[in-house]
């Protein structure tokens, strides 16, 4: 009797081993409304590949690019009920997680990607930390190049543009508010239906950055261009905290500094394909309305006249003075 007890007692951790030491891969669903073959839905496939790589098959990326979760308002909402695990995200998504990180996006505030190294490195750990605490773990950060204005109609400046109606994302009034204190139009829409609004005539422009309207094809729609560096478009791939610590912890450093590495690798890319992206659309009709001294004044004047609600309202106080003076420090040398 004793020996049959000994016998199952030795065949039970037998048994019990290979369920105690190996976790149970951990699968994460993406979304991101950049289209297939951009450089941001490659940064995401190399990084999902280099994951599965890095653990040995424990943590898989199943990416859903183009919108086809639907937009960024509707990500954030599916990560909430587990339907999706992580996102890249714009600015304009982020922000609905945390408003600070609209301080990265302030209109004509900073005017190189100098200024804008500059201050994302030294804001980002607390823009990280305050995405950490509403549930999310920032795996990297990029940008989607300067923000430029696009109309069916060839205007110029933000006096012209006033007159027209201007694609804003949707379901954001104190974005709203801010667009019409620089007095212009604001027309809120989903950024999947943005075609659809060209098409129809409910908007006659909207800001992007060049890369992505050649990606998305919204230019074919709106073939005039104001080059003014409106606002860089910020953006960071996030994942959900829990998600996240479902990952072995031993995996983490290195799938974080994957992560890192992408988002560099990334950035370097879509501003490298800038002016290239503008050169393409112009062999296709695009019209670049080139600024002088002058209109580029104008710019910053309505840019300014939006600050009083940017300022305490978008972006809190505190965040917007920092940034404004980490942008300044850079200027001054």
């Amino acid at each position: 009797m004793r020996l049959h007890i000994a016998i199952a007692c030795v065949w039970a951790l037998i048994l019990a081993k290979p369920v105690s030491s190996e976790a149970a891969p951990v699968t994460i669903k993406l979304a991101t409304v950049a289209p297939e073959k951009t450089p941001w839905h490659k940064a995401v496939l190399r990084m999902a590949k280099r994951w599965s790589e890095a653990s040995g098959g424990q943590v898989r990326i199943k990416i859903f690019p183009g919108g086809v979760a639907g937009d960024e308002e509707d990500m954030l909402r599916k990560i909430k009920v587990g339907q999706l695990q992580a996102a890249s995200l714009t600015g304009i998504g982020l922000a609905r997680v945390s408003r600070s990180t609209l301080a990265l996006q302030i209109p004509m505030l900073m005017q190189s990607y100098e200024e804008l190294d500059h201050v994302r490195e030294a804001v980002a750990p607390e823009l990280e930390k305050e995405l950490e605490e509403a549930g999310y773990v920032v795996l990297n950060w990029g940008d989607a190049g300067w923000i430029h204005f696009f109309s069916r109609e060839p205007v110029e400046g933000p006096a012209d543009f006033a007159k027209l109606k201007i694609m804003v994302f949707a379901k954001d009034a104190k974005a709203e508010t801010a667009w019409k204190a620089a007095n212009f139009n604001p027309v809120p829409l989903a950024s999947t239906d943005v075609l659809s609004g060209l098409q129809t005539g409910l908007i006659d422009a909207f800001a992007s950055p060049p890369l992505y309207a050649l990606s998305t094809q919204w230019f074919s729609l709106a073939k005039h261009m104001v080059p003014v560096k409106w606002t860089p478009l910020n953006g960071a791939t996030v994942i959900d905290k829990a998600t996240w610590e479902k990952i072995p912890a031993e995996l983490r450093p290195e799938l974080m500094k994957i992560a890192r590495e992408e988002g560099e690798l990334s950035k370097e890319r879509v501003r490298a394909l800038g002016q290239k992206s503008i050169k393409a659309m112009q062999k296709y009709g695009l019209v670049v309305h080139e600024l002088d001294e002058k209109k580029q004044q104008a710019w910053l004047a309505a840019a300014e006249k939006a600050y009083p609600r940017v300022r305490g309202e978008l972006v809190p106080e505190e965040m917007f003075d920092r940034v404004k003076e980490l942008a300044e420090q850079v200027r001054e040398k």
